[in-house]
């Protein structure tokens, strides 16, 4: 056979083994060519100073929030939830957990929380979901434009804010010239708000009556002293311990008549008389956002952190009658929403 016979032979076997290869392909390829792999289930935590929600999830608006945003359990996000239940000296073991499960991202609650876990971790993101008071004089970021590291989210002028409603709480009781503050005497933050409260009573010419609580047990003691001297009005500073003992503060405030400011609605929706600050929900909304451009690629020190745009004063009107106070019309047109 001379070599053109043997190059059409060699042409040949090669279009043979071409045209095989072909149909095993075809033979082996799925049923749809088009089918993607699945893609990646992210894990997103919850860590809570607070008590267990009562599925043990993160709260329904968190999850709602992001399944708007096309993060679906189940096919694209995972959850894990770790609440320290008052008990503030188990979050850095909590926090420490998250970071052992490798989870992408950790949404956080309150001040206390987020430096647990800015403490366990130098690169698993941080989203500050609800304001974690002052994050800047407290020093878990830098500044709101520029957070730095790996937290962002939630902040607000908790500092400012404590000023606002003493002034609130002044104009409310006018005749008020004791003023009792309950707050957690072992959080940095809380202490700091605390002060601040000082720096106001001085300028509206107020006593503060200091009773700071650092476990269950110390609301007793603080309950004694109010008893032997009653304030005037009193103030609630927000923290896991003291929200978690809310009920029996606000029964305490009734029982003893004396009315009292506090940071949240959902206390005044308790049976507390007055509130002025930022809604957990709108925070939490906020940080779906953030939780979502973080998945997708966007790093936590080059997305500014926030502060609420909206703060609500909630009155209960029913409790101001038990109390025989009647709430002063200055206050009334400012008020978002009055508890009947």
């Amino acid at each position: 056979m001379g070599d053109r016979g043997r190059r059409q032979d060699y042409c040949l076997l090669v279009l043979l083994v071409a045209i095989v290869a072909i149909v095993l392909g075809g033979v082996s390829a799925p049923v749809g060519t088009d089918a993607q792999p699945a893609p990646k289930a992210f894990r997103v935590a919850y860590l809570a100073a607070g008590g267990r929600t009562p599925d043990g999830a993160p709260p329904g608006i968190l999850r709602e929030a992001l399944r708007e945003l096309g993060w679906v359990e189940g096919q694209n996000i995972a959850y894990e939830a770790r609440f320290a239940e008052g008990r503030l000296e188990r979050l850095p073991v909590l926090a420490a957990e998250l970071v052992r499960l490798k989870v992408d991202l950790i949404v956080t609650v309150g001040a206390g929380t987020s430096a647990a876990a800015k403490q366990a971790t130098s690169t698993i993101p941080i989203v500050m979901g609800v304001a974690a008071g002052d994050a800047v004089a407290i020093g878990l970021i830098a500044s709101l434009a520029h957070p730095g590291g790996n937290i962002t989210g939630m902040t607000d002028e908790a500092l400012q804010l404590s000023a606002k409603r003493m002034e609130i709480l002044k104009e409310t009781v006018p005749k008020a010239a004791v003023i009792a503050i309950l707050w957690n005497a072992n959080d940095h933050g809380m202490t700091l708000r605390y002060r601040e409260i000082e720096k106001a009573a001085r300028i509206l010419k107020v006593e503060v009556q200091p009773l700071g609580v650092r476990e269950p047990d110390d609301f007793a003691v603080a309950f004694s002293s109010m008893t032997r001297r009653r304030p005037d009005a009193m103030f609630l500073v927000a923290d896991a311990l003291t929200t978690l003992n809310r009920q029996r503060v606000v029964e305490f405030a009734a029982a003893q008549r004396i009315p009292a400011m506090y940071e949240f609605g959902f206390i005044v929706r308790d049976g507390g008389l007055i509130s002025y600050g930022p809604n957990d929900a709108d925070g939490l909304r906020q940080a779906a956002a953030y939780v979502d451009r973080i998945l997708k690629g966007a790093k936590p020190a080059d997305l500014p952190a926030v502060q609420p745009t909206k703060y609500y004063l909630t009155v209960n009107a029913k409790t101001a009658a038990t109390l025989g106070l009647t709430i002063p019309q200055s206050v009334l047109v400012r008020t978002d929403q009055i508890i009947e």
